[in-house]
């Protein structure tokens, strides 16, 4: 009986030591796993799509990096540009800001400038944040309203429209006014904070409806004579984010109160949904919208184009529907 006693309390001091060294190997493992992969040291970001941790200043380096590779891949940046950033105060555009500040800061061949756009919509426009992260930076900061340019807020226009006006329509007008003030004040390119994510949600949008051709960018006539540029288009919206925390304070969280688009809330969920599992996936969608973008390229005779901007896709595009009503609204 005492040996079967000693016996049992050996089994069991046994399990105890392999138990508690499995949970110190553990332990050890999750400790080495939040090491930064390059430096080790404490790393603030995993990467799903690559495996890697990375510390603060990897992941900073990291996301300069493909922003500048962008720039230089589609000569976004060359001897005497004036670029402008469409500055909301959120945390996109401002991590924009703050990027191209660092990267110019030694070159007086370009200029750098800001242009933020009061909509008018009540607890969410809020064009003071802007101006103090532009003014934090030691940039210029060019203010315009809804009211200014329409007549009206996107309150007020909401109003008139009733339950049609949504994310779309506020975006078709601020990019009418966006171009508009870049064309007065000579900006050479419209720099926007459009990440990895937009570009992904962009793609299997259009391809769900069919729409491939709106990849493209054709050159027509154009509602956009200043070219549009987007350094972050290859960064995952996460990496921004992060990168908007490390450097700047006080950006705008406010949620936007108009509804979005249902078929883009859609897609986006499901996107980020299937990301989840397959991390890779946003970025093989955006190489996909660029093969598509090479192939529509090459028909573009047999591409309908709007009658009034030149886009292609339709008679009269969704965005000059839009600035139509708002010109009747006026009227």
């Amino acid at each position: 009986m005492f040996q079967t006693i000693k016996i049992a309390s050996y089994l069991t001091h046994l399990k105890l030591r392999h138990n508690l060294k499995h949970l110190l190997s553990s332990r050890l493992e999750w400790i080495w796993q939040m090491q930064c992969n390059k430096c080790r040291r404490e790393a603030i970001l995993f990467q799903e799509y690559s495996g890697q941790h990375l510390c603060r200043h990897h992941s900073e380096a990291e996301v300069e990096a493909k922003a500048k590779y962008e720039i230089r891949r589609h000569r976004w940046m060359v001897h005497g540009d004036n670029i402008a950033v469409a500055l909301s105060g959120g945390k996109n555009s401002s991590a924009l800001l703050y990027f191209l500040k660092k990267l110019t800061s030694d070159r007086r061949d370009i200029h750098l400038s800001a242009i933020t756009i009061d909509e008018g919509i009540d607890g969410y426009s809020d064009p003071g944040c802007a101006m103090r992260i532009a003014r934090a930076l030691d940039i210029e900061c060019i203010p315009v309203s809804f009211l200014e340019g329409f007549g009206s807020t996107a309150d007020g226009i909401a109003l008139k429209k009733g339950s049609g006006f949504s994310r779309r329509y506020c975006s078709v007008l601020r990019n009418f006014l966006l171009n508009r003030i870049a064309t007065e004040y000579g900006v050479t390119k419209l720099a926007l904070g459009k990440t990895l994510d937009d570009g992904a949600v962009s793609v299997l949008e259009n391809i769900l409806k069919g729409t491939p051709e709106r990849l493209v960018g054709f050159k027509q006539t154009g509602r956009r004579k200043i070219p549009h540029i987007h350094p972050f288009i290859s960064i995952p919206q996460k990496e921004v984010e992060l990168y908007a925390d490390l450097h700047l304070d006080r950006c705008n969280l406010s949620g936007y109160p108009y509804k979005n688009d249902p078929f883009h809330g859609h897609v986006k969920t499901m996107l980020n949904d299937f990301a989840l599992r397959h991390p890779a996936t946003k970025f093989a969608l955006t190489n996909l919208g660029k093969n598509l973008a090479g192939t529509c390229s090459s028909i573009d005779g047999l591409i309908p184009f709007c009658e009034q901007c030149g886009e292609p896709g339709d008679r009269i595009c969704p965005g000059c529907r839009i600035m139509n009503e708002v010109t009747a609204y006026g009227s």
